[in-house]
């Protein structure tokens, strides 16, 4: 069936019947694990090579190598025994994050940038790792503390270990093991064995008492919003990342291989039944059933806000690399849609789940994701998407510069076929 495409003061919904078949070059691949070719967006919409490379390393310079005050989110820590420290600066709420610090190493080892990753790792393992016999988050990483190691939280997130192991991994494949904390498999494999088999434990830490346990839900097959207290009664849709899971069935410890291929599935059927069925929307945490979750620490846990952001960008990696579940390009049309329905230039940030606008204005991560997405898509706006990124300037507003800033640099890396699989070696 014809796309039927009006742009103007509206989109025409229709386009969320457009067949994935439309495009039918996406069809007759297995995905960039098995071709080992990746799509670059921006060269699909007339960009030079060159035009694109440039444009990374200048995205790159600004946030690791820029102005301290008014542009850079990485910064030089000292060193120790084990060599340099880093970290990804959240300037907004002045702190450091598992989430930022690995996605700051994926970034590192995708750009080739070894100083960098191991100098960001050696400061995750020094400030961040809980090492403590006993202690009830033992063998997770605090998910926040601030620059000078103080933690301000001694509980974990699990999108920092997701993206921690799946960077390690990817640096044991694009440069070879080290020794000690640079044993980039050894460590993965560690990390990925903790999150599934820690152990069920209480204790008092010096933010209260805590019960911590593993950061998925054996009888679901699914990732937790956090291993710890009550978060592990639901998830966060966005934490949910088929695209890794099936790289952990073929490289992690052979015990637990199954159950990622397993939990990649479940993440995948996951995904539609917690976007909304018109707009592709997903709420920021959601119940197992993928009915969305109300939190008091969060007043926009029900709705599209920032952690779902990432949740589209997810699905459509999965399809690129995978191509295992066209339901995915059918997602990624209908987001689209809804989002370009709203105005390509003028949609909000925040959303009820069935489009009613909660906060206006674009942020330059939804921006970034939104072009991602792009890489499952299968209609003419698509296009639109990826340019509205490319035209982007790199964020530097203290609200857009961490997250945005992150969000912007895999994007361009994602959009351009530099986000590529290292396989870890042995």
């Amino acid at each position: 069936m014809a796309c039927h495409l009006v742009i103007g003061g509206s989109l025409l919904l229709s386009m969320l019947s457009c067949s994935p078949q439309a495009n039918s070059s996406l069809q007759t691949g297995k995905g960039a694990y098995a071709t080992r070719q990746y799509r670059n967006l921006f060269k699909e919409n007339g960009h030079a090579e060159e035009e694109v490379l440039r444009k990374i390393q200048a995205g790159y310079q600004q946030l690791f190598e820029g102005d301290s005050a008014t542009q850079a989110i990485y910064f030089a820590a000292g060193k120790n025994e084990k060599g340099p420290l880093a970290y990804i600066y959240d300037v907004y709420n002045k702190d450091v994050r598992s989430e930022g610090m690995s996605y700051g190493m994926m970034i590192a080892v995708q750009m080739d940038k070894k100083t960098e990753f191991d100098a960001l790792w050696n400061y995750a393992m020094t400030h961040m790792y809980i090492d403590q016999p006993g202690h009830p988050s033992e063998g997770y990483f605090a998910w926040s503390v601030k620059p000078d190691g103080t933690r301000n939280s001694e509980g974990p997130a699990p999108d920092g270990e997701e993206y921690f192991v799946t960077a390690l991994y990817f640096a044991s494949g694009r440069w070879g093991n080290g020794q000690g904390i640079y044993q980039y498999k050894e460590w993965a494999d560690k990390i990925l064995t903790t999150m599934r088999h820690h152990p069920e434990t209480s204790g008092t830490t010096k933010f209260g008492p805590q019960i911590s346990g593993p950061m998925v839900n054996e009888e679901k097959r699914m990732i937790l919003f956090v291993p710890t207290n009550q978060g592990r009664k639901f998830t966060d849709p966005s934490y949910h990342l088929p695209a890794f899971y099936e790289l952990w069935a073929l490289w992690g410890p052979k015990a637990d291989r199954e159950f990622w291929k397993a939990a990649a599935d479940t993440s995948r059927a996951f995904i539609q039944k917690t976007t909304h069925p018109k707009t592709g929307l997903a709420p920021d945490y959601a119940h197992f059933d993928g009915k969305p979750v109300t939190t008091p620490f969060n007043p926009n846990s029900h709705h599209f806000a920032y952690d779902s952001w990432r949740t589209a960008m997810n699905w459509s990696v999965d399809w690129a690399w995978w191509q295992k579940d066209p339901k995915e390009q059918e997602l990624s049309n209908r987001i689209q849609a809804f989002f370009a329905s709203e105005g390509l230039t003028s949609y909000g940030h925040i959303y009820t789940l069935d489009g009613k606008k909660v906060s206006s204005g674009p942020s330059a991560g939804l921006i970034s994701t939104n072009a991602t997405v792009s890489l499952a898509s299968t209609h003419p706006v698509a296009k639109e998407f990826v340019e509205a990124l490319w035209n982007l300037p790199v964020p530097h507003t203290v609200g857009d510069r961490y997250y945005g800033g992150l969000l912007y640099l895999m994007s361009l890396l994602h959009c351009s076929g530099q986000f590529k699989i290292y396989k870890p070696k042995k």
